[in-house]
């Protein structure tokens, strides 16, 4: 049996979670409403999941206040909290490839990236926050004799956490390490392009013996389900990963209402950067296409601003789509793939309507631009690279969240940096150069929450992630992501009487 079909045979007797997680209970929604989890990989319904409403996230909220007042995970002894969400970790890494099959055909990615790259970087997450528990210390103010400063950290309370359909397992994760290590309680609503992941995960959780009522689930779209969730009195905190109009907009209801701290991972256009002294340009090619087109391009770090010194360009380039032509798209179950489908039929139109923009507004188009695999029934789409284009079009300004690459050249050092910064974005930014001095000199002068040099999306758990500008404030990842979900506190104690 080939690999393929090992990975089709598993997923026609996969089980698909379709109930969302409150106290324990697995439910349905309120009204009995539902709608259909449709996979991109051929259009087919997979399973119809609740659709919930206000009433179901009142009683979500309501049930995180509880358990949080209660003191049966906020107050739990750091070093049994930390055992729990280990074995929250080790449970999920145990639920690899049914996890990995449920995100695939959920929203499109190759199952070689979901069992490679989400699963693993889901299962750290969990267990680095899990570790980091008795490892933070509070403070000890400096004060004179007769008195004693303490300066602690408390857990906010009750967690609204939001997530993107693109990394759906990934970016929970990245919210419940931190939230949950510093005593919280979450209610966690993912995308309803993307909702199957999530759901299962509040299974393992209770399995796993954190309990009841610390992880609730709540599925459904953003205007019926989100929304409430964000202007709700009760919850203390809102985080979210996702566009950046949505991001702007919970800001806004945080600010209408009870001015919850409230945490946006936005959007990006980052800039990938490479001067005529790279020390390899097949290499620097080949991770340009990569850092493009690796998840149909469906990354907020996707470098899919290309500048390249003119001195190279037309060489540099025809090696960038030399790469490009051979991350064609594929069967996502095909362990072969390299890129899978777009996660809906919107999501495509969306994008080869910025390719028809690019080339409208006088862009060349030097590959693809077409969709791919029609007869499929699913939304795959071809490596895409434009050439001549100026950075004050459209597909150089608006993050297009597809494979879709923009080529602009420069000539300076000083030209590319303005080049990189003239963006409402700041997420990341990559550069390649053999010149020390110009390594740090430029990666000062990026307006990104992450430069990479000679190389491109590096940092794993240790380093903190998020942008400038209008890409999002706070920092998932590091101890930093685990300020977000704390408030502090100065006690100060008067020791003479």
């Amino acid at each position: 049996m080939s690999d393929f079909s090992h990975w089709q045979q598993k997923a026609a007797k996969l089980q698909f979670p379709n109930a969302i997680v409150i106290q324990g209970e697995r439910l349905q929604a309120a009204s009995g409403a539902t709608f259909a989890c449709i996979s991109p990989i051929d259009g087919s319904v997979l399973v119809e999941v609740p659709a919930c409403s206000e009433q179901d996230v009142n009683l979500a909220v309501a049930s995180c206040r509880q358990t949080f007042a209660s003191g049966v995970w906020s107050e739990l002894a750091p070093a049994r909290r930390k055992r729990v969400l280990q074995d929250f970790a080790e449970l999920v890494k145990a639920h690899t490839e049914e996890l990995a099959l449920l995100e695939t055909l959920d929203m499109g990615k190759p199952i070689t990236d979901s069992l490679k790259v989400d699963l693993p970087a889901s299962v750290r997450a969990l267990a680095w926050h899990a570790e980091a528990i008795d490892k933070v210390y509070d403070e000890v103010a400096p004060t004179p004799s007769n008195e004693l400063g303490l300066v602690t950290r408390e857990p906010l309370g009750v967690i609204a956490a939001i997530v993107p359909w693109n990394f759906p397992l990934l970016m929970a994760c990245w919210k419940l390490g931190p939230a949950l290590a510093t005593g919280n309680c979450v209610v966690l609503k993912p995308s309803e392009k993307s909702p199957l992941t999530a759901m299962r995960l509040a299974e393992l959780a209770l399995e796993a013996g954190i309990p009841p009522g610390v992880l609730n689930v709540v599925t459904g779209t953003g205007p019926e389900a989100g929304e409430p969730l964000a202007r709700h009195m009760d919850v203390d905190g809102l985080v979210f990963t996702g566009s950046t109009g949505v991001g702007r907009h919970l800001l806004s209801l945080a600010g209408q209402t009870n001015m919850k701290r409230t945490f946006v991972e936005c959007g990006g256009k980052s800039p990938n950067i490479v001067f005529p002294d790279a020390p390899d340009l097949d290499k620097a090619a080949a991770a340009a296409a990569v850092g493009i087109f690796f998840n149909q391009g469906e990354v907020c770090t996707a470098g899919s601003r290309l500048l390249v010194h003119n001195s190279i360009k037309a060489e540099f380039l025809q090696k960038v789509i030399a790469a490009g032509k051979n991350m064609q798209p594929g069967h996502p179950l095909d362990p072969t793939t390299t890129m899978g489908a777009l996660v809906d039929k919107g999501q495509l139109e969306r994008v080869l309507g910025y390719i028809e923009k690019g080339q409208n507004e006088g862009a060349t188009l030097a590959l693809g631009g077409a969709q791919a695999m029609a007869e499929t029934g699913g939304f795959y789409l071809q490596p895409t690279i434009f050439d001549g284009v100026q950075n004050s079009m459209t597909i150089a300004q608006e993050e297009i969240f597809g494979p879709v690459l923009s080529c602009i050249g420069f000539d300076t050092e000083e030209e590319a940096i303005a080049i990189a910064n003239d963006s409402q974005f700041g997420l990341a930014a990559a550069l390649w150069t053999a010149n020390l001095g110009r390594a740090h000199r430029v990666a000062k002068k990026l307006r990104a929450g992450s430069v990479w040099i000679n190389y491109y999306d590096g940092g794993d758990m240790t380093a903190p992630f998020g942008g400038f500008k209008q890409s999002g404030n706070g920092r998932d990842k590091s101890l930093h992501a685990m300020e977000k979900y704390t408030e502090i506190k100065a006690t100060w104690i008067n020791l003479a009487d």
